[in-house]
């Protein structure tokens, strides 16, 4: 257990460091600029790294497949139950999105890594995968929301390079394409730079953030639907499927991870309330500290 605290523990450095860095340095620090580096310009370089470090394997799409049914189903229920509790547009669209977007990369990898070792690698790989586009389309589709109309929202998705690159990065895997030393370094270090300057910027917004400024049914809401509706659907639905026990584990662990730093991007990018959403994805990771170590006993029933 302890390697679990760790891996949650070793990333929090960086957020830390934002925070002090705001607080000394105050305005002299542009949060939207940071913003817009690291979601235009450094995740394309995050996007190809985590795409063409290992190839794409055909026969290890079933586990994501499962996970992409499990968050329409649950995206199903958000959608109708926070569309009668929350008038306010953005606290609405945060309601309906935030929940399904999980830490499953720089947090799910290592943690998987740690219960269940390296064989889960190429599990949590592919359903990072999946979850980049779940963030690069459904997310920016409902944060956008927020502000702008039906339409904009749907051409915000098409605008980002995000998803451009993740979709030129899959067709190299599928025909086999393996990059050179060189090129797999300039990727590396722009993928670290990109993590690294996500987490950075969470502490950066995180500076500032009221909790007690936010609204209670929103806190309530989010935060019961990523530690009890979602883990209680995921379950159901992997007890009724035949599935190895450990791809099952790695399900719904990667179902269970705090809300991603992503929420913090998209809220920031398109103004939806970022420094509420900075409060709930601290919520979340504080909450997931003790919710994991019964996360874990429950992957014994499946």
């Amino acid at each position: 257990m302890s390697s679990i605290i760790y891996s949650i523990l070793g990333i929090y450095i960086f957020i830390v460091m934002g925070y002090i860095a705001k607080m000394s340095f105050k305005d002299a620090i542009d949060d939207k600029t940071i913003t817009l580096i690291n979601v235009y310009f450094l995740q394309v370089f995050l996007t190809f790294w985590g795409l063409l470090v290992r190839p794409v394997d055909a026969t290890l799409l079933y586990a994501p497949s499962i996970y992409l049914v499990i968050i329409l189903i649950v995206l199903f229920v958000s959608v109708v139950v926070a569309n009668k509790l929350f008038k306010d547009p953005k606290e609405h669209s945060i309601a309906t999105v935030a929940a399904i977007i999980g830490n499953t990369g720089n947090l799910g990898i290592p943690l998987n890594i740690a219960i269940f070792g390296e064989q889960s690698i190429p599990y949590t790989t592919v359903i990072n995968l999946v979850n980049v586009f779940i963030v690069y389309t459904i997310g920016v589709y409902f944060y956008s929301r927020g502000t702008f109309d039906a339409k904009t929202s749907l051409i915000n998705i098409v605008k980002l390079p995000v998803l451009w690159a993740a979709t030129i990065a899959i067709i190299l895997s599928a025909y086999s394409y393996k990059p050179s030393e060189v090129v797999m370094t300039t990727l590396t270090m722009g993928a670290y730079a990109s993590m690294t300057m996500q987490l950075f910027l969470f502490g950066i917004y995180m500076y500032g953030t009221r909790i007690k400024e936010i609204s209670k049914s929103l806190v309530i809401w989010v935060m019961s639907f990523k530690f009890l509706i979602l883990p209680v659907i995921t379950f159901l639905v992997l007890y009724s499927i035949q599935l190895d026990s450990m791809i099952k584990g790695i399900i719904f662990l990667e179902l269970m991870m705090p809300l991603a730093i992503a929420n913090v991007n998209l809220a920031s990018l398109y103004d939806c309330k970022p420094k509420v959403v900075t409060a709930l994805v601290f919520i979340s990771s504080v909450i997931f500290l003790g919710a994991i170590f019964v996360g874990v006993r429950i992957l014994t029933y499946l």
